[in-house]
C-alpha cells in the first residue's frame, strides 16, 4: 500500500444509491492500469463486511455529498382525514369567535349611543378617553373582546390529540395478536399521525411476492432440453409417455447414474435409445452447471475458512452448506442443484468452484453482467476447466427466448406457460460458447464501456445488447413461492369491509392470474377482463372502449381486471380518465409486470380521483417503498428481503394476515376515540364560553369575564381533561372480537361518518343548547332579588359565575361518561375524580387568603354558594335537564334507526347478561337456558347484518321472555 500511485476519477454526487461511474489509474513502472470502478465498489454507510477480516478504502464523498445526505429528502407530510377535518371546524369556529366580536363590538356602541349609558355617574370617562379616536376606540373593543371570548378555539385539543396519539400507538406494539412468535417480531409504529386512517380506507394496494406469499423458493419443476422434471421427496422425476419396456427405463437410468451418486434424478416415465443418451446428459449437466453458476449466491465465511483444496473445504456435503442470496429465487435454484448432484462451493474473485460427483472443478470467472429491470436477465462468462469460454444467463422468460437461436424453445415456451398456470415463477437459461477472437472482442469492449465516465449506462446496454444474443436454450426453472397463512380470509374480510383490494406485482401475467385466484383476490364467478399486450394507443383506446362496454352489457355483480404494465403506460398516457373509470367500477385489480414507480403512480391516480378516497400500500421489499410512501398509509411487512419496506413505512407487521386485527379493531377503536374527542373537544368549549357572551347583554358590554381567572386557566387543562384523555386510550364500544369476526361494521365508520358536517353541527348546537341552560338557568334563580343565605344576604357577581361554571364542569364531565362504553377502574378514578378534584381545589383556592395573590375575588365565594340548598337543587336541575334530551335522542335513535355498530352492542351485551345470569343456575336449568340463548344468538346475528324482520324481533322476544322467567 505504502508504494501505490493511483488516481481515482468519478462522477459528481448524486443521491441514487444504486449507480456510481468511475475508474482507477494506476501508475506502475512508468506504465498506467485503468481500473473500472461501479456501484459494488463502492461501500455505503452502515455496510457490513462479511468473508473478509479487513480492508483497503479510499473516502471519495464525504460530508453533505454522501449519497446517504443527499437521500435525507423529507418525505410528503401525510395528514390523515380526522386533522382535515380539525382544521375545517377550528376555521368555522374562528368565524364564530369573529362573529361574537364584532357583534359586540357593535352592541356596545349602539348601547352607548344614549348618554346616560355612554357615561354613568358612577364610571365618568377621563379628558384622553373623550378625546381619543372612535376608529382607535372600536379597534381597542374588538380585540379585547377577541381575548375575551378566545377560550372557543380549543388550543388544547391539538395538544391532546398529540398525546392520544402518541400514547395510544403502543397498543399496537403491545398487541399479542399482532406478535409473530417464529420470528419474534412485533408490530411497530414508525408515526403515530396516522392510527384513525386505519379505521377509514377505502383501497388497498399490495405486492405479492414476500406481500401476500411466504417469500421461500422451493424448487417444484423444471424443463431441461424439452422435457420437463418434477422434483418429489429430492428427486427428478420425468414427467412423460410410458416406456414401452423396464430395460428402456433401466438403461435411461443408467446413463444418468452419473449426475448423482445417491440417484436423486430418477425416471418413472421415459423412452430413450442409447444413441441420445450421450447427447441427453451434457444437455443436463450443462443446465445445471449453469444454474450452479450463474447467479451472485455466497456461502458464509465459517464454512469457506481455508479448509481442503483451496480456500473452500471440497469435501463439504449439500446439506452442510449454507448459502446467503439477495434473491430467494438464487438460493432455491442452487439449493435445487446441489440436490441433484451438481454443488456449488464457493467463488472468490476469479473462480467459482463447483462439485460435480464429488469432483471439483473450477471455473475463472470472466466477468458478471448485472441483472437490471430493462434486461431482467443476468450474465456470467466463465472459463471451463477445458479452456472453453462460455456464457450463462438466466432471466423472465420474455428477455431470454427472443434472443435463443436453439434448443428446444417451443417446448420450453409451453412448459413455461404451464408452469405460470400453476401460480409457480418461471426463470430460462440459455448459454453461448464464445470463440478466441469473439471472446477478445467483447472483453475489450466491455472495458471500454465500464471505464468510460460519460453516458456509461447506455454503453454497457449496448455491449450487453451485443454479448448476450444467439443463445442456446437450456431450459427452464420453477419455482413455488408459497401463500401465507389466512391469505384468503383477510382478502375476503377486507372485501366485506367494503376495502378494494388491488395487486400489484413484477410478475407475468399467468403466474399473477393463478396466485390471484388461489388466493381468492380473483374469485371463479367474477367476470375477469384484460387489457394486456396492448402496442399502440389506438389498440389500446379500442380496447378500453370494448372493457367499458362490457361492463356496462354484462349483467354481472363483481368484475375483475387484469392490466400489464406495457398496457398501463399508455393507457395512462392517454387514456387515463376512462382507465381509471374502469378500474373504479372493478372489484378487484391485478397489475402485473409492473416497475415500482408505475406502483406508485397508479396509486397516485386513485387518489386524487373526485371521490378523494383513503389508501393503504402494503409490500416487503426496497422496489414497494415508492407505493408505500405514495399511499396514504404504507405498512412494510417484516420479510425475507431486508428492512427497507418496513423501514419507510407508517407500520410495520410480521404477516399479511395481521391486516384484519390492525384494520378492523385497531383502526376502528382508533376512529371512534379520536373522532369523540374531537367533537367533544369543541363542545365543552362552546358550553365555556357561551355563557361568556351572554353576560356581556347584562354588563354592557363592559368586557367583565363571568368567571375567575384562575378557572379559565385551569378549565381546558384540569378540570375537564382527563375524562376525554382516558376516553381516547381506553374505549372500545364494541368487544374486538365483533369487530374482528364481522368486518362489515367496518363499513359504519368509512367516509369520515363520526366527523362529517352533520355530527359536527349536533355537537355545537348540543353545547350552545347546553350553554343557554346553564347560563338562564342560574339567572332565573338568582336574578330576582331573592335571597339564597340564610342571613339575607344576596349572591354576587362572582358567585353567579361560579355557579354556572360548576353546573358546566359536572354536566360536560358527565356527559362524556354517557359516551363511555367500557369502563375500567381508570375511568371511575377520572371522570368522578376530576368532579371532585374541582369541588376539594374551589374550597381551598376560596377558602384560604393565600398571600402570593394580590387580590382574591374568590375568596369564600365557594363555601358561600355550597351552604345554600337552593343551589344544590338548581345544580341538580340544570345538570339533569341538559343532559335528559340527549339521552332521549340516544334511545330513540338507538331503537327506531339502530346501526350495525348499535345492533352488534345489543346483541354483545345480551349475551353478556345473559352469560352471567346461566352462571347461577343449577346445570339442568343451565343447559336449557345455553340451547335457547344460542338459538337467540343466530337470530340475532342475522338481524345485526340483514334488515330486521318483525318476525325476528318478536321470536327474540319470546325467547328472552322465557329465559327472564326460567331465572
Amino acid at each position: 500500500m505504502d508504494s501505490l500511485v493511483a488516481v481515482i476519477e468519478c462522477q459528481q454526487p448524486e443521491a441514487d444509491l444504486y449507480r456510481f461511474m468511475g475508474r482507477m489509474i494506476i501508475t506502475q513502472q512508468m506504465e498506467e492500469i485503468v481500473r473500472p470502478l461501479g456501484p459494488e465498489s463502492l461501500l455505503l454507510r452502515g455496510a457490513r463486511l462479511k468473508n473478509t477480516k479487513e480492508i483497503f478504502g479510499v473516502a471519495i464523498y464525504t460530508g453533505m455529498e454522501t449519497k446517504m445526505a443527499l437521500n435525507y429528502k423529507s418525505k410528503s407530510q401525510k395528514r390523515s382525514a380526522v386533522e382535515k377535518s380539525m382544521n375545517t371546524f377550528l376555521i368555522i369556529y374562528l368565524i364564530i369567535l369573529i362573529s361574537e366580536a364584532i357583534i359586540s363590538t357593535i352592541l356596545k356602541y349602539t348601547w352607548q349611543a344614549e348618554e346616560k349609558w355612554d357615561e354613568p355617574w358612577y364610571n365618568q370617562k377621563t379628558e384622553h378617553q373623550r378625546n381619543s379616536s372612535k376608529i382607535l376606540r372600536f379597534i381597542s373593543d374588538f380585540l379585547a373582546f377577541l381575548v375575551l371570548y378566545n377560550f372557543i378555539i380549543p388550543i388544547s385539543l391539538y395538544v391532546t390529540v398529540e398525546m392520544q396519539k402518541f400514547l395510544g400507538s403502543f397498543f399496537i406494539g403491545w398487541d399479542l395478536d399482532l406478535y409473530h412468535e417464529e420470528s419474534d417480531q412485533k408490530a411497530q409504529v414508525n408515526t403515530s399521525d396516522l392510527n384513525e386512517e386505519l379505521g377509514q380506507l377505502e383501497y388497498l394496494f399490495t405486492d405479492k411476492s414476500g406481500t401476500l406469499t411466504e417469500n421461500e423458493m422451493q424448487f417444484w419443476e423444471c424443463s431441461v432440453n424439452g422435457m420437463k422434471y418434477q422434483e418429489i421427496n429430492g428427486r427428478l422425476v420425468l414427467e412423460g409417455p410410458t416406456p414401452d419396456s423396464a430395460e428402456e427405463s433401466l438403461t435411461y437410468l443408467r446413463s444418468l447414474s452419473h449426475l448423482n451418486n445417491s440417484a436423486h434424478l430418477t425416471a418413472s416415465s421415459y423412452r430413450t435409445s442409447p444413441e441420445s443418451e450421450t447427447e441427453l446428459i451434457t444437455e443436463h449437466d450443462l443446465f445445471f452447471k449453469a444454474v450452479s453458476l450463474c447467479h451472485t449466491v455466497q456461502i458464509s465465511d465459517a464454512q469457506t475458512d481455508g479448509i481442503g483444496d483451496g480456500p473452500w473445504q471440497s469435501s463439504l456435503a449439500p446439506a452442510q452448506l449454507e448459502y446467503y442470496a439477495s434473491s430467494p429465487d438464487e438460493k432455491a435454484l442452487v439449493e435445487a442443484a446441489a440436490r441433484v448432484g451438481i454443488v456449488f462451493i464457493g467463488n472468490s474473485e476469479e473462480t467459482m468452484e463447483v462439485k460435480v460427483l464429488g469432483k471439483l472443478e473450477r471455473y475463472k470467472l470472466l466477468h458478471i453482467l448485472e441483472f437490471d429491470s430493462d434486461r431482467r436477465r443476468m450474465s456470467v462468462i466463465v472459463q471451463a476447466p477445458s479452456g472453453e469460454k462460455i456464457l450463462f444467463a438466466k432471466g423472465a422468460e420474455s428477455s431470454i427466448l427472443p434472443k435463443c437461436i436453439g434448443g428446444e424453445i417451443g417446448k420450453t415456451r409451453i412448459h413455461v406457460d404451464e408452469f405460470a398456470l400453476k401460480g409457480l415463477r418461471t426463470l430460462c437459461v440459455a448459454y453461448r460458447q464464445f470463440t478466441s477472437e469473439e471472446y477478445e472482442e467483447i472483453d475489450r469492449r466491455l472495458f471500454e464501456a465500464r471505464t468510460a465516465l460519460q453516458h456509461r449506462e447506455e454503453k454497457l446496454a449496448d455491449v450487453f445488447q451485443f454479448i448476450e444474443k444467439d443463445l442456446v436454450l437450456l431450459g427452464a426453472t420453477a419455482v413455488e413461492d408459497r401463500l401465507q397463512d389466512k391469505v384468503r380470509e383477510t382478502i375476503e374480510a377486507l372485501r366485506m369491509a367494503g376495502i378494494k383490494v388491488w395487486v400489484l406485482t413484477g410478475d407475468k401475467h399467468e403466474t399473477a392470474v393463478s396466485v390471484s385466484l388461489s388466493c381468492g383476490h380473483f374469485h371463479r364467478t367474477m367476470n375477469i377482463l384484460e387489457l394486456i399486450n396492448q402496442k399502440s394507443d389506438n389498440e389500446c383506446a379500442e380496447q378500453l372502449r370494448q372493457l367499458s362496454r362490457r361492463m356496462t352489457e354484462d349483467h354481472v355483480i363483481q368484475h375483475g381486471l387484469v392490466v400489464d404494465g406495457t398496457s398501463l403506460s399508455l393507457a395512462l398516457r392517454e387514456h387515463e380518465k376512462l382507465f381509471m373509470d374502469i378500474c373504479r367500477n372493478c372489484s378487484a385489480v391485478l397489475c402485473c409486470r409492473m416497475a415500482p414507480l408505475q406502483k406508485a403512480k397508479v396509486i397516485r391516480l386513485i387518489k386524487i380521483s373526485p371521490e378523494k378516497p383513503i389508501t393503504l400500500a402494503v409490500g416487503d421489499g426496497a422496489n414497494d417503498v415508492s407505493m408505500i410512501q405514495e399511499a396514504h398509509v404504507g405498512v412494510g411487512i417484516m420479510g425475507k428481503e431486508g428492512r427497507q419496506a418496513a423501514r419507510n413505512s407508517d407500520y410495520a407487521i410480521a404477516r399479511f394476515k395481521f391486516l384484519s386485527k390492525l384494520l378492523f379493531v385497531h383502526g376502528h377503536f382508533y376512529y371512534i376515540r379520536i373522532a369523540t374527542l374531537v367533537q367533544y373537544f369543541f363542545y365543552k368549549n362552546v358550553c365555556f364560553i357561551t355563557p361568556q357572551f351572554l353576560y356581556q347583554f347584562y354588563c354592557l358590554f363592559s368586557q367583565q369575564t363571568l368567571y375567575d381567572s384562575v378557572y379559565l386557566t385551569l378549565y381546558n387543562i384540569c378540570f375537564t381533561s382527563l375524562p376525554v384523555l382516558t376516553y381516547s386510550l381506553l374505549e372500545q364500544h364494541i368487544d374486538p372480537y365483533i369487530l374482528q369476526s364481522k368486518p362489515t361494521l367496518y363499513r359504519d365508520i368509512s367516509k369520515n361518518h363520526l366527523l362529517s358536517i352533520k355530527t359536527f353541527l349536533y355537537w355545537t348546537v348540543l353545547g350552545f343548547s347546553h350553554a343557554f341552560i346553564f347560563f338562564f338557568g342560574s339567572y332565573f334563580l338568582m336574578g330576582k332579588d331573592i335571597s339564597l343565605l340564610g342571613n339575607g344576604q344576596m349572591f354576587g357577581n362572582w358567585t353567579f359565575g361560579t355557579l354556572v361554571f360548576t353546573v358546566m364542569v359536572i354536566t360536560v364531565t358527565v356527559k362524556m361518561a354517557l359516551e363511555t362504553h367500557f369502563w375500567t377502574w381508570i375511568n371511575h378514578l377520572v371522570t368522578w375524580g376530576s368532579i371532585i378534584f374541582y369541588f376539594i381545589f374551589s374550597l381551598f383556592y376560596g377558602g384560604i387568603l393565600w398571600p402570593f395573590l394580590g387580590s382574591q375575588n374568590m375568596y369564600f365565594i365557594f363555601i358561600q354558594l355550597l351552604s345554600s340548598g337552593s343551589t344544590w337543587f338548581a345544580i341538580i336541575l340544570m345538570v339533569v335537564t341538559c343532559l335528559f334530551l340527549d339521552v332521549v335522542k340516544k334511545v330513540f335513535d338507538r331503537h327506531l334507526h339502530p346501526t350495525s355498530t348499535e345492533k352488534a352492542q345489543m346483541y354483545s351485551n345480551t349475551v353478556a347478561l345473559s352469560d352471567e345470569f346461566i352462571a347461577l343456575q343449577p346445570l339442568s336449568r343451565a343447559r336449557n337456558q345455553l340451547s335457547k340463548l344460542s338459538l337467540l344468538n343466530q337470530i340475532q346475528v342475522s338481524s345485526a347484518w340483514t334488515p330486521c324482520a318483525a318476525s325476528q324481533e318478536r321470536r327474540c322476544a319470546h325467547l328472552l321472555e322465557e329465559c327472564w322467567n326460567e331465572f
